[in-house]
């Protein structure tokens, strides 16, 4: 496998810990923590598409579906 330079998980409380990581191919990889042999794959350009858009707000129904 591709080496993976993956970040420090991003915890919510309890254990949904999700870690994120790139590698020198522009690759961009999401992953649950502690599962990492098996991660979401797509390129920088996605990941950075994805989290401008969380950033931006466009999934944010997805913590409220209540309300």
């Amino acid at each position: 496998m591709t080496d993976i330079t993956w970040e420090d998980a991003y915890c919510a409380e309890g254990a949904s810990c999700y870690r994120i990581g790139v590698d020198a191919r522009g690759n961009s990889y999401i992953a649950v923590a502690g599962q990492e042999d098996r991660p979401l794959t797509d390129s920088r350009a996605a990941l950075s598409a994805l989290i401008r858009d969380i950033k931006a707000g466009k999934a944010d129904h997805l913590l409220h579906p209540d309300g």
